[in-house]
């Protein structure tokens, strides 16, 4: 959205940079270190995080600080608000006790998907990949949602998208090469389903498809972790990927 430059508070947003700066790969950081990451000179990083650890958002052990479980407020808030994940959990929860297997809907945000709703497998498969929960952000590039996100934009906006982008190369089988993603992304919006196997974490084999609501507009994407023996073009197209599209078909007047 557009917004005019009187209505901006700056502050806030140093501020929720600094709290951003934190993720799976930092968890702890100082300012010198929040700084580099959020963009901003050390004083002004120092003194944010020390108004965010007196508001309770962080912890501290005088030198570097962490995300305290009050930032789950905000994922409380919003899961227990928001339309999608309502909408869409009673549908996983069916999947999950019909086929024993684990289902996620993620949306998109920039260069990750974050899951907004999640069955785990019935029957104690292990089979989801580490840190697969809820509001767990995932490469976009690597996953079978983020590349059913990716064909969903038309073709400037996913080479926009794409453009001086660097593709992590999270597992010997990710995919990093430009041209390569492009015609993958093809191959997506003409199958209008995914696969995606080890290419985010080694052992994980998945598939999923867009999510639309009734003007055509794919608002997120639905996916399975299962064995690689179901994700078999023969197996699946009988199996699990009649699933998903009946899925998506029924959850499509409610999104």
């Amino acid at each position: 959205m557009d917004i005019a430059k009187a209505d901006f508070i700056e502050g806030m947003a140093k501020g929720m940079a600094v709290l951003e700066s934190f993720d799976t790969e930092r968890q702890r950081l100082n300012a010198t270190q929040a700084a580099e990451r959020a963009g901003l000179t050390r004083a002004a990083a120092r003194r944010h995080l020390l108004t965010l650890a007196y508001l309770g958002y962080l912890d501290t052990d005088g030198t570097h600080y962490w995300l305290s479980a009050k930032v789950l407020r905000f994922s409380g808030s919003y899961l227990a608000s928001a339309r999608l994940p309502r909408l869409l959990q009673p549908t996983l929860n069916r999947l999950a006790a019909q086929t024993r297997e684990s289902f996620s809907a993620v949306v998109l945000d920039g260069e990750e998907v974050v899951i907004v709703a999640r069955s785990a497998s019935v029957g104690g498969q292990r089979l989801m990949a580490y840190g697969l929960h809820l509001g767990a952000r995932l490469p976009v590039h690597a996953t079978s949602t983020g590349r059913v996100l990716l064909a969903a934009m038309n073709k400037t906006e996913f080479s926009a998208w794409l453009k001086g982008r660097e593709l992590a190369r999270l597992t010997p089988r990710t995919t990093v090469d430009h041209k390569a993603l492009r015609a993958i992304v093809a191959q997506v919006r003409a199958d209008d389903y995914a696969v995606a196997s080890e290419e985010h974490e080694l052992g994980v084999h998945a598939l999923a498809v867009p999510l639309r609501n009734m003007k055509g507009q794919t608002v997120a994407a639905l996916n399975v972790v299962a064995s690689p023996e179901r994700l078999v073009p023969e197996v699946m197209r009988q199996d699990l990927l009649p699933l998903l599209l009946d899925a998506a078909r029924e959850l499509r007047p409610l999104l």
